[in-house]
């Protein structure tokens, strides 16, 4: 068997995954001296690029002294644990990387609860030891009272443990040690992950964890090879999910070199490849020998625990703006995402305009509509709702775990509003730098919104960080957004004048000389009931002139809104309409009539 090693690299979000990959592809000697190297290299999508995070997971491999290391890149946020899941399948070790500064944080806790329960040793690597204040010794005591409160065997208890700055290129075992190169880490992958289980010679059983499609080669399946080997124009039997068998040629295989997908004429068990020729290839199925097929065990998938209604734009402005606007394109963009988004859900509702979208959590929501409107599309999504369940008759709500880092000035506040929410503190650790982290058990639905009054608070200081914890007793009811908004009643465009004339009465969405219609949602009203108003009323103008009546007026900057703001802002009369190039908020009847129509009704 040739020498392989496959590891993944887990992490909270933004413990420096993708730069201690660049770091080892570059000291590897994967790229030649003259080539232009960017920065975060495994950050290919542009919204990776531009939010500084992992969202989908990506494979490389790199030579050391004659092993092949490939190497996966995971993403740090729980609600993409669907790609997590599927990758901890591929490897057999992990590269558990933990801030020297920040610590262990609720990501930490989720990615490495998954390693452990599939058995893997992972070694341990405290990143960022350059940056002021960071403690990782203190650190290294936190990462074992983790591994102690998740229930690690004795053998994954003993982990080794490397110190480095993945942002200057070193690694090293003590931290008295010279800080020069990743040696120490590449060594210590080949002293401590185990080779791959398997026997070249039983019959060939491949698992399929990644789908991507290719304009010439059609659907490619990546996956790792269990027993057996692999040739190009091969005749293979693929097993689905539901016991079918289908047959089929492997007309191409991929292998990685760096971040490049090189041609391979064969593959043996161990390889991390991608192959071609199987059109109804999907995650979690075996692609197994002709004469003799034998299936793998599926992924198991954590449930979604978040819902969300996509419907076709209906406002006014409806195909203005985007390419795709039909119910037709939604569809078929939704079960696009379904072939390689595994954690994901879609359920038709009574309408044949709106579908039902179940997934992990806000951010992996938000990211596939800022990828849809990014490709052209027009959408309308209702506030997100979780999803509840009934267990011996006891109803359940998914409960959350936050950890929050605020100023010690704002952590009565801070209590005062996640009480109100129905959040539980588990621990309270004070610090040395004049900040406090709080621990909450609190309940998803709470957190919904919660966001941005937690920025206002806390004056944009605090960090809130949240994950999945677990399924607990329904809470209750929770108090939402406490204040109305302000309806526009009329279709125009908005004038200074009118605007200039309502900022006493809330905080304003929109500057003068939008673009507006009925029911859409200008602002925030100053109290607890629903405004409706005129922005588009302009100021009658006659030939008396008055000193100081003229003067220019003075409008405070509109509040702007990003999707996942928006989102957490709605309530559940309300939509956000998403176009490529504009967020609007609006309530989901348009007229008053309509909205008193459907209140009454709900009284009722």
């Amino acid at each position: 068997m040739k020498k392989i090693k496959n590891i993944a690299i887990i992490a909270h979000v933004d413990h420096g995954k993708t730069t201690l990959v660049d770091a080892l592809l570059k000291q590897s000697g994967t790229f030649s001296a003259h080539e232009k190297v960017e920065e975060r290299i495994m950050d290919s999508n542009d919204l990776e690029r531009e939010r500084g995070i992992t969202i989908f997971s990506k494979n490389a491999s790199l030579n050391y002294e004659g092993y092949k290391i490939n190497v996966i890149d995971t993403p740090g946020h729980a609600d993409f644990g669907g790609e997590v899941q599927r990758i901890l399948k591929m490897v057999d070790s992990v590269l558990l990387l933990v801030d020297a500064f920040e610590g262990v944080m609720p990501q930490t806790k989720y990615v490495l609860k998954q390693a452990l329960e599939h058995g893997l040793c992972p070694i341990v690597v405290i990143n960022k030891i350059d940056r002021p204040n960071s403690t990782p010794d203190q650190v290294v005591d936190m990462v074992f009272d983790l591994f102690v409160d998740l229930g690690a065997n004795e053998k994954q208890l003993d982990f080794p443990i490397i110190y480095a700055s993945a942002k200057n290129g070193f690694a090293k075992k003590e931290l008295e040690d010279e800080s020069k190169d990743m040696k120490p880490l590449f060594d210590t992958i080949l002293e401590h992950v185990s080779d791959p289980d398997g026997d070249e010679n039983e019959p060939l059983q491949m698992l399929v964890t990644n789908i991507e499609y290719d304009e010439y080669l059609g659907k490619l399946g990546t996956g790792r090879i269990y027993n057996g080997s692999l040739n190009k124009n091969q005749e293979v039997t693929l097993i689905k999910r539901d016991g079918e068998q289908i047959n089929y040629k492997v007309t191409r295989i991929f292998g990685y070199v760096g971040l490049k997908k090189t041609e391979m004429e064969t593959a043996v068990c161990g390889d991390i490849i991608t192959i071609a020729g199987l059109d109804k290839i999907d995650i979690g199925e075996t692609v197994a020998e002709r004469e003799n097929p034998k299936a793998l065990p599926v992924i198991d998938i954590d449930e979604p625990t978040l819902a969300m209604t996509f419907s076709v734009n209906n406002s006014p402005f409806a195909g203005k703006d985007g390419k795709y606007v039909t119910s037709r394109n939604l569809v078929e963009r939704l079960e696009k995402e379904l072939q390689h988004n595994v954690s994901m859900r879609v359920e038709p509702t009574d309408s044949p305009d709106s579908y039902i979208v179940k997934g992990r959590g806000e951010l992996q929501l938000s990211i596939l509509l800022e990828n849809m409107r990014r490709e052209g599309y027009e959408v309308q999504v209702s506030k997100p709702e979780v999803i509840m369940r009934t267990v011996n008759g006891v109803k359940e709500e998914p409960i959350e775990l936050a950890i929050i880092d605020v100023a010690d000035e704002f952590v009565g506040v801070v209590i005062e509003k996640i009480g109100v929410r129905k959040g539980e503190m588990i621990n309270m650790i004070q610090g040395t730098d004049g900040y406090t982290r709080l621990e909450f058990k609190v309940p998803a639905r709470g957190l919904i919104g919660f966001r941005n009054e937690f920025l206002t608070e806390t004056r944009g200081t605090g960090i809130l960080n949240h994950s999945f914890y677990d399924y607990g007793e329904y809470k209750g009811e929770l108090v939402t957004r406490r204040r109305g908004v302000l309806i526009s009643m009329d279709a125009g465009t908005s004038v200074g004048y009118s605007l200039n004339n309502l900022q006493p009465r809330g905080i304003l969405f929109i500057a003068p000389g939008v673009d507006v219609y009925e029911g859409m949602i200008v602002g925030e009203h100053s109290r607890e009931n629903d405004l409706v108003v005129n922005v588009c009323k302009g100021k009658k103008l006659t030939n008396t002139r008055a000193a100081g009546s003229d003067d220019a007026l003075k409008l405070a900057p509109p509040k702007e809104f990003t999707l996942e703001l928006a989102l957490e802002y709605i309530e559940d009369d309300e939509l956000v309409e998403i176009t490529p190039n504009y967020i609007r908020l609006r309530k989901k009847y348009l007229t008053e009539n309509e909205r008193k129509k459907a209140s009454k009704n709900r009284e009722q």
